[in-house]
């Protein structure tokens, strides 16, 4: 049976028998972890261990280790991070690249070290006066080339921890002053507008290999659907930001969206996704969208392939040497 392009989630920090039957059935392309799925390193690097088994892959799997509020893994097992806008405003501009790469390489020791490949950042979304708090201070700033600086930094320091990222969310959630979990967003801003400034950081990061949509509308380009379900929008992210890594959706239960998970996974399939994101863990949910979704196209069959392909492991660094530097810097010792 071909891979079918879903990200899926699963239901808690074991494997139940039921599930292994039906991810070796289903076969989804890759896995996303949430809190719920975290306990202790050992318990979590068995169920990577059982996740890849159940497929009989070594299959990505993915988490959102952001930093701030959203971070799947945390103390006293892990390290804690502070919101990357408030690390990055804190520092003189001389050491945001270096705090960055360093923010990077060591959220990828923690991830590595478990089995977790991929993680959910950066996010490239700018700062505005209508930027929803549940984003906010998850954002690099507000000005697209420094905030493309900085996440070009934390990006090359997770490489070098042999963590790939997915930079989201594609192509600019700054201006929505809603939380699409709960409701879906309109943009008006004129297409300038959105090419000069929104779109510019993914622009900037055109070559990374993995990128997470938005359930957003821009009303200047395709007023009638969100971006994930927009043939339009995905244009501009294929032709005009020039992204050609893996596309997937931004979760696809997210009550921005409308219609039932099969209707939404179609239609972003439809428009031009490679792969649809569901995170719950609800089995028959993930059955309704992994019918719906198919299995990967040839297209996006070769970019899974690329992306994966740029799966690197860890290059050594003293990573107490790294944490001591970190947060060195972030209590203003730094060189800046």
């Amino acid at each position: 049976m071909a891979v079918s392009a879903t990200i899926l989630g699963c239901s808690g920090p074991r494997l139940t028998a039921d599930e292994k039957r039906f991810f070796a059935e289903v076969d989804p392309w890759g896995f996303i972890l949430f809190g719920r799925n975290v306990e202790a390193p050992d318990q979590l690097r068995a169920l990577c261990a059982d996740l890849r088994t159940a497929l009989g892959r070594d299959a990505p799997i993915l988490i959102d280790q952001e930093g701030g509020r959203v971070q799947r893994l945390r103390s006293p097992h892990w390290q804690e991070f502070p919101p990357a806008l408030d690390q990055i405003t804190a520092l003189p501009p001389a050491d945001v690249a270096r705090a960055m790469w360093m923010r990077g390489r060591l959220i990828a020791h923690d991830l590595a070290e478990m089995g977790i490949d991929v993680n959910c950042a950066p996010n490239l979304d700018l700062v505005t006066p209508q930027t929803h708090d549940f984003l906010k201070n998850r954002c690099y700033g507000s000005d697209p080339e420094p905030v493309a600086r900085a996440a070009r930094a934390l990006v090359d320091g997770m490489a070098h921890g042999g963590v790939l990222a997915v930079m989201k969310h594609m192509p600019g959630h700054g201006r929505a002053g809603l939380d699409t979990h709960h409701d879906l967003a309109r943009i008006s801003a004129g297409r300038d507008d959105l090419y000069r400034h929104d779109f510019a950081p993914f622009a900037a990061l055109n070559d990374l290999p993995m990128a997470m949509t938005a359930h957003i509308v821009f009303e200047a380009i395709d007023a009638t659907a969100p971006a994930t379900c927009s043939a339009q929008m995905i244009y501009i992210i294929r032709q005009d930001i020039g992204f050609q890594g893996l596309l997937m959706t931004d979760d696809i239960s997210m009550q921005a969206l409308t219609g039932s998970l099969g209707v939404r996974s179609a239609a972003a399939i439809s428009a031009g996704c490679d792969v649809v994101l569901h995170c719950n863990g609800v089995t028959l949910e993930m059955a309704e969208v992994a019918a719906a979704a198919g299995p990967l196209g040839a297209a996006a069959q070769t970019r899974a392939a690329a992306a994966l392909a740029a799966r690197t492991a860890p290059q050594p660094v003293d990573i107490k040497a790294l944490r001591a530097e970190f947060e060195a810097m972030l209590h203003g010792q730094g060189n800046g």
